[in-house]
């Protein structure tokens, strides 16, 4: 009773290919599938400028802030 059986898969599908049409459905896969492929891209970019800044010999400093003081 808790999970679906492929008929009933199968009936949802063919309502929402009613609902929306196969050109609807098609434009929304290929839209996802370009966002997926911009943020692969921005990750590609930024591990390279992460590379870039380690060999030009960049330091990260760690620190924690206990009090802050007013001078």
């Amino acid at each position: 009773m808790g999970s679906f059986s492929i008929w009933h898969w199968l009936i949802v599908l063919v309502v929402v290919l009613l609902i929306f049409g196969t050109k609807k459905l098609r434009n929304i896969g290929s839209d996802l599938g370009g966002a997926v492929k911009g943020f692969k891209d921005g990750m590609k970019e930024d591990a390279a400028k992460i590379t870039e800044n380690n060999d030009k010999g960049g330091h990260t400093i760690d620190a924690e802030v206990k009090d802050k003081q007013q001078s």
